[in-house]
């Protein structure tokens, strides 16, 4: 292996320094290329950007190539984007690793006419790392690319799908969120479309029975996520399903539960929420007080009642959260 400098190149940096690195890639050992490659990039010189693409396509060791895929997520360009996707098909699962992760990290939305190119792979790996790359993008053209991969049979791939199409914020995408966050058989991915759903209008309505689906999921996981996601939207008509989640099994689902009612203001819930001011977990309590503090009203006597007693709470963040409850209701007064 051997790597060569043209010696008309004009460095940034100092000639001599760059020349020394680029002369030990040709050293049989792979150490020494590897630290000659840290060496080069530490150069932040554009002008070696070729040689560290050419280590990533041929050196003869993974973990000089890994460090190439590493080293190049400082440059972001055509050549390096395209030698990125190729080493997701390394035959070293650490440099595909690193190369993905590299590509995680594009932030040009130039690049994502590359990625779109190389997502009809077969290689799922190859899929789910560009899918992943192009979250971030926001790229129009990656809408269609990513609704065709919910149907994916490998979760992975649907999994950074979802992750697209809830970056895009495209209503188009809205429906099939709905049944993937009711329907794909992998909790992770349930959760993952339950949350992506939080861009909708709250009068969507498939969006509205999708969430209220999902507070009854198997996995406590999605349950959560679907309280997070219907207080996020205010959806006034999954209150009665959020009171009924304050009796969750899960305290975490519990909390969300709290937090979401707040979120939609409604003094009908405030009885309920008040019984959780003596959950034996202090961060439900302290979300029962705060969700309080959106939901009570100066004229209801047994809500102040609880509040006040909560005032001698054990834990000094939820007495922090009752006080700033009783402030809040007493600025609402008529």
């Amino acid at each position: 292996m051997s790597y060569s400098i043209d010696p008309s190149t004009s460095f940034d940096a100092a000639p001599a320094e760059a020349a020394a690195l680029l002369s030990r890639l040709a050293s049989d050992d792979a150490v020494v290329r590897r630290i000659a490659l840290i060496g080069l990039a530490d150069l932040e010189d554009a002008c070696v950007i070729e040689s560290i693409v050419t280590a990533l396509r041929n050196d003869a060791s993974s973990e000089v190539r890994s460090e190439a895929a590493r080293l190049l997520a400082s440059w972001e360009r055509s050549d390096v984007v395209d030698a990125l996707c190729g080493a997701l098909l390394d035959q070293h699962d650490a440099v595909r690793a690193s190369a993905a992760q590299s590509l995680s990290q594009l932030k040009q939305a130039s690049s994502g006419v590359i990625l779109l190119e190389w997502l009809e792979h077969p290689d799922s790996f190859v899929r789910a790392a560009l899918l992943r790359a192009l979250r971030e993008l926001r790229v129009p053209e990656a809408l269609t690319p990513a609704l065709q991969a919910l149907a994916d049979a490998d979760a992975n791939v649907r999994g950074e799908a979802v992750g697209v199409l809830g970056w895009l914020k495209n209503p188009v995408a809205l429906d099939s969120l709905a049944s993937l966050a009711t329907c794909d058989p992998d909790a992770s991915i349930r959760r993952a479309a339950t949350a992506a759903l939080g861009f909708a209008p709250p009068t969507h309505r498939e969006t509205t029975a999708a969430l209220l689906g999902a507070l009854h999921d198997d996995a406590w996981q999605v349950r959560e996520e679907a309280a997070t996601t219907l207080g996020k939207l205010r959806v006034a008509e999954s209150r009665d399903a959020l009171e009924n989640a304050l009796d969750d099994a899960y305290w975490q689902v519990r909390l969300r539960a709290l937090r979401a009612l707040g979120q939609i203001g409604e003094a009908a819930s405030a009885p309920q929420i008040a019984t959780l001011l003596s959950h034996s977990i202090s961060n439900v309590r302290k979300e029962a007080a705060l969700a309080l503090g959106e939901v009570g009203r100066i004229d209801d006597v047994r809500i102040l009642a609880a509040l006040d007693a909560a005032q001698a709470d054990g834990d000094p963040e939820v007495r922090k959260a009752v006080r700033i409850a009783l402030r809040q209701i007493a600025e609402r007064r008529p």
